[in-house]
């Protein structure tokens, strides 16, 4: 009877444990989770491990409703296999009320990531939907300063840039040179570079993307690089598509961050930085070495992204 009677309060402990762990991970300053990418890995794992555990019954009592909730937690931060599981959920109405659309929306979500079972129920959910649940809505990033647009502005008078010692003089110097004429901060491109190669002039990714900045085939041609292994075409064609996105998402560094990872499409699909782990480390980093939310932008370059107004309440309304 001891035995039969001490799991639970073991088990119950145990829960208090973790949920006291994760208030601690919530309660983190925003400076910390961008500075160690690990706190927000931690929390995904933490909240899809409480989820499952409710939502199996598993040391505690079985709440569908609230493993769902801990679940769409964990999907906004990027864990596809809490994505796959509220797709789950929401196709069978387990602790959700049953939406195929709510099913597609996860599901697609996690097959983006490369979650492989994910991929097969694609074929039974249809498209994604292009709304966003409420629980998927990141909270509004501080921000520095507005950003003013600019028509036709003349180039950047050398602005001020804080290189780290790793990065290496030559590209600096060509990022300086180069970054001015576009009225892109040299300081943005070479965020960009860190996080995209480390400055390997013949980076070549797993998606066939090249050099410094990363430059996709439909990114170069789009932008007119023939060599996107020619450093100075590279960061040419780079900061001309930074460029673009500033314009595109006016000034929002966050957003076009996110696009320069993923795609402005799935930008303005999810309204907001995808739910992908990876997009979200890099938006934290690029910020981090930046160091501001907003970007002046050329409003000439390019008209608002059609979903920004949307993007922009969505972000509001949490």
């Amino acid at each position: 009877m001891t035995n039969h009677l001490g799991q639970p309060h073991r088990a119950a402990a145990s829960l208090l444990r973790l949920l006291l762990l994760l208030a601690a991970v919530v309660a983190l300053p925003a400076r910390a989770v961008i500075e160690d990418g690990g706190i927000e890995a931690a929390k995904r794992d933490l909240l899809r491990s409480q989820a499952q555990a409710l939502e199996n019954g598993e040391g505690v009592e079985r709440d569908a409703t609230a493993a769902a909730k801990l679940y769409c937690e964990a999907a906004r931060l990027g864990d596809a296999t809490s994505q796959f599981n509220l797709g789950w959920m929401y196709s069978n109405g387990r602790g959700v009320e049953r939406s195929d659309q709510w099913a597609a929306f996860f599901f697609h979500a996690a097959a983006e990531q490369g979650y492989e079972q994910a991929q097969r129920m694609l074929a039974q959910v249809g498209g994604a939907p292009t709304y966003v649940p409420d629980c998927m809505r990141d909270p509004e990033p501080p921000k520095l300063a507005a950003a003013p647009a600019q028509r036709r502005a003349p180039p950047m008078a050398a602005p001020m840039v804080v290189p780290r010692a790793s990065w290496p003089l030559p590209i600096v110097n060509l990022v300086k040179g180069i970054a001015p004429e576009y009225r892109v901060h040299p300081q943005l491109v070479l965020s960009v570079i860190e996080v995209e190669s480390r400055f390997d002039t013949v980076a070549l990714s797993p998606k066939n993307a090249k050099g410094l900045m990363q430059l996709i085939p439909e990114t170069a041609a789009r932008f007119g690089v023939r060599n996107a292994y020619d450093a100075a075409q590279n960061v040419r064609g780079g900061t001309a598509y930074l460029q673009w996105l500033l314009a595109y998402y006016q000034g929002d560094v966050t957003l076009a961050a996110a696009a320069y990872n993923a795609g402005e499409a799935a930008v303005d699909r999810y309204r907001g930085v995808p739910p992908y782990a990876e997009t979200r480390a890099y938006v934290r980093k690029v910020i981090d070495l930046f160091g501001s939310y907003f970007h002046p932008f050329d409003a000439s370059v390019a008209e608002p992204s059609p979903r920004l107004s949307a993007i922009k309440g969505f972000v509001l309304s949490r």
